[in-house]
């Protein structure tokens, strides 16, 4: 048996501001949760997690020698790209168009953070996983991601340890677990499964752990 070592969490990541209580304002707005504001005499720690997030933000005064806006590429995976993008500018933040790319075609380095491909505007066109993109920013100009994931590659997650962050997430994953199932009682005749909660459960654990899905 393979040791897999301490368990390690990463659970923060710094966002540095210039100004500490307008990036309070913004995060509060996308609707994340406000989990600490603490301040000192020389300074004040603030700290959000966006929903179904084990991962959280800090930023505020005397946090980071980084500059303002700074920090760019940071992905917000989400199960639904379209929905998640509706949302924010349901609450007034300017989200930019779902894009894909066209392949690996380098164009220089003014956006590493996604590898230098060509944007195309629109869902990548068969909906694949990890394909689909939008992007926003902070007041400071903060870079974040939507990207959107349906499927793991396989050994991203512990198969044996299958987990949901948030209702939405698992609602999503049986939606797509019920048209895979639709597909595949056409493929045995079309009768009603009396199996379909096994199979459905076989689906998702397998789909998030990007092993070979049943058909």
């Amino acid at each position: 048996m393979t040791n897999a070592g301490v368990d390690m969490k990463f659970e923060i990541v710094v966002v540095p501001v210039s100004d500490v209580d307008r990036a309070k304002e913004f995060y509060a707005s996308l609707g994340w949760r406000l989990d600490a504001d603490f301040a000192g005499n020389d300074y004040r720690v603030i700290q959000f997690t966006p929903p179904g997030s084990a991962c959280s933000v800090i930023f505020g005064k005397n946090v980071t020698a980084a500059s303002p806006g700074s920090a760019q590429g940071l992905y917000l995976i989400v199960s639904d790209i379209e929905a998640a993008r509706e949302e924010l500018i349901g609450r007034g933040v300017k989200v930019s168009e779902v894009f894909h790319h066209a392949g690996d075609v380098y164009t220089g380095p003014d956006e590493p953070y996604l590898f230098g491909r060509v944007r195309v505007s629109g869902l990548d066109s068969e909906r694949r996983t990890y394909r689909s993109f939008a992007s926003f920013s902070d007041p400071d100009g903060n870079g974040w991601l939507f990207q959107e994931i349906t499927e793991r590659l396989p050994g991203r997650v512990d198969a044996d340890n299958t987990t949901f962050t948030s209702s939405t997430e698992l609602a999503a994953a049986l939606r797509r677990a019920g048209a895979a199932h639709g597909e595949h009682e056409k493929r045995t005749g079309g009768q009603y499964d009396e199996g379909w909660p096994d199979w459905y459960a076989e689906y998702i654990v397998k789909e998030q752990a990007g092993k070979e899905l049943p058909l």
